[in-house]
């Protein structure tokens, strides 16, 4: 069974589920959900044997939402994942998938976090349930019927659970669901011992497979940078700044990411443009022919909107956004290297993607080096080369050209030729400062968690909580005034937490939000000083982790 035109349209899906799923951006399903959707809608249960990142939450998700009931307040789905992470990602895009489906309601079960909460979201009728099996079977052992009432079991990435040992807890979580329910089960693999659940408890499954083929792309340099997901758009600029391409192609994930991509990158004097589904075709054929004869140096992109792109120039791929497959992966990078050229392809990975990262080196069998962000001083080096690249060409026949204006403006100005020559390169510069402090407080933030290995080791003993509390905030920039908000960490607050929700409501640019201090009882957030009240009072009621926000200006004493 496949939908091989219509896109998610094709399936029939719940209208609010359709719009949530074109709200993403999302344009064209992948294989696995060309060939899961129906058979899981269709109520059959099925095996799927399919790789991580090939798409497959949305094959079981999409489906198992337009079968649930919002008016039954009582758990009809039962999603299982081998890890806290996973269950997490699964969690998420549920409700992802779910945001335009009033009285949907969506709780991830995991070790490591309260029983109580959990517990009480199931019974009050959370229709969706994502959970670990070890916790899972630690809530039945207190109320054995909680899972009376599901309809649809789906085993994500099964062998990956028994290879943890969860074997014995999936037998009683099998004994504790209704007979007449639908089982979907995913695995890499299938070993016997997959094959023996599946004989023991699927009836009748249909079988969906995935080929995933070895691929090679040993003729492009390939890198990858480790960067939280807030932090992309910096990255890029600061990888931009040293990298020494001739046309680059930047590979996202929606359409709204490759306009707000593309407008930064314009705001930054780089030629870019972005190319979506939603781009009539006249004018995608406008900017490939922009590209290949330069009007256009970058072209930011969804994987469908650059489909048959083959432009020779092109010496960079840029992978802002993680691919959904590896082979997708292998298609973008592509697209440079091509007639025995020179070509690099760079990947952003968010500490949730490494897994991701690991399937794409074992299907490309090669493996894909980290590097990490420009420090300062490359960045000021890479500038200044630019502009000696730019300047070089008229120096020969200045004097002669222009030496009597020189002296003129000099005595005009009442200056010396030093510092008119200061002035003017200010002006061809646009007042970017080519200082190492200037281009410092530029750099993102590397993300905090990195594996262990890649952290600088501790000097001395660590603080107490006091010290923490007390210790002095760092030094303000000009033009920005420090403000306090009461949650900190102890209220499972993170500066990516902040930041999302001060740029959502508040309507500002990243560029225009400075350092973010999260501390155990309280937050320090750097913000514009022009219009600062004005803004507060936009971000009044704005709540973050269920908590309001309550930012107030930072007195400091």
């Amino acid at each position: 069974m496949t939908q091989e035109t219509g896109g998610f349209a094709a399936f029939n899906l719940n209208p609010n589920i359709l719009a949530a799923v074109i709200a993403t951006g999302y344009e064209e399903p992948s294989a696995i959900q060309q060939q899961s959707i129906p058979i899981i809608m269709a109520g059959q249960d099925m095996i799927g044997q399919a790789q991580t990142g090939t798409g497959k939450t949305a094959a079981f998700a999409l489906p198992i939402l337009h079968c649930i009931d919002p008016a039954k307040r009582e758990p009809q789905a039962l999603i299982l994942a081998p890890t806290r992470e996973l269950a997490l990602q699964v969690a998420t895009a549920f409700e992802t998938y779910a945001k335009q489906m009033p009285g949907v309601t969506v709780v991830a079960v995991y070790g490591g976090a309260p029983m109580g909460p959990q517990l009480k979201a199931i019974r009050n009728g959370a229709q969706i349930v994502v959970a670990t099996p070890g916790r899972l079977c630690d809530h039945l052992r207190r109320d054995e019927k909680v899972l009376s009432t599901v309809n649809h079991l789906v085993l994500d990435e099964a062998d990956e659970m028994l290879k943890l040992g969860f074997m014995d807890d999936l037998e009683v979580i099998f004994k504790s669901l209704p007979a007449t329910r639908q089982t979907v089960l995913f695995s890499a693999t299938l070993p016997q011992s997959i094959r023996a659940i599946a004989e023991r408890h699927l009836r009748d499954p249909q079988h969906v497979k995935i080929q995933t083929k070895t691929q090679t792309v040993t003729a492009i340099e390939q890198a990858h940078l480790l960067v939280h997901a807030d932090q992309k758009t910096s990255a890029v600029l600061s990888l931009l700044e040293v990298e020494d391409f001739d046309a680059l192609i930047m590979f996202v994930r929606t359409k709204q990411a490759t306009l707000d991509l593309a407008s930064a990158l314009e705001a930054k004097g780089y030629k870019a443009a972005a190319l979506n589904g939603d781009i009539a075709q006249n004018q995608r054929e406008r900017v490939i022919d922009s590209l290949k004869d330069g009007r256009l140096d970058i072209v930011v992109a969804t994987d469908v909107a650059a489909r048959g792109l083959d432009v020779p120039r092109i010496t960079h791929v840029f992978n802002v956004d993680m691919p959904y497959d590896p082979e997708s992966y292998v298609h973008r990078i592509g697209r440079t290297g091509r007639a025995g050229r020179e070509g690099r392809a760079l990947l952003l990975v968010t500490p949730r993607e490494r897994r991701m990262l690991q399937v794409i080196e074992r299907v490309t069998g090669q493996k894909v080096a980290e590097v990490r962000l420009p420090d300062a001083q490359a960045v000021l080096d890479a500038r200044i080369k630019k502009l000696t690249n730019s300047l070089s060409p008229l120096v020969a026949d200045a004097e002669s050209t222009h030496g009597d204006l020189l002296d003129r403006l000099t005595a005009d100005i009442g200056c010396t030729p030093r510092a008119l020559a200061a002035a003017l390169l200010r002006k061809a510069t646009n007042g970017q400062a080519l200082t190492l402090a200037a281009i410092e407080k530029e750099r993102p933030l590397v993300p905090n968690n990195a594996p262990r290995g890649d952290r600088p080791e501790r000097t001395g003993d660590r603080p107490d909580r006091g010290d923490r509390e007390r210790r002095a905030p760092v030094p303000l920039a000009e033009g920005r005034a420090r403000c306090r908000t009461a949650l900190g960490a102890r209220d499972g607050i993170a500066a990516k937490n902040l930041l999302g929700a001060i740029l959502n409501e508040g309507g500002l640019a990243r560029e225009a939000i400075g350092r973010i201090q999260v501390r155990d009882s309280f937050s320090l957030v750097e913000l514009p000083e022009d219009g600062l009240e004005k803004l507060l009072t936009k971000l009044k009621d704005t709540r973050v982790a269920g908590k309001q926000l309550k930012l107030r200006r930072y007195r400091e004493d």
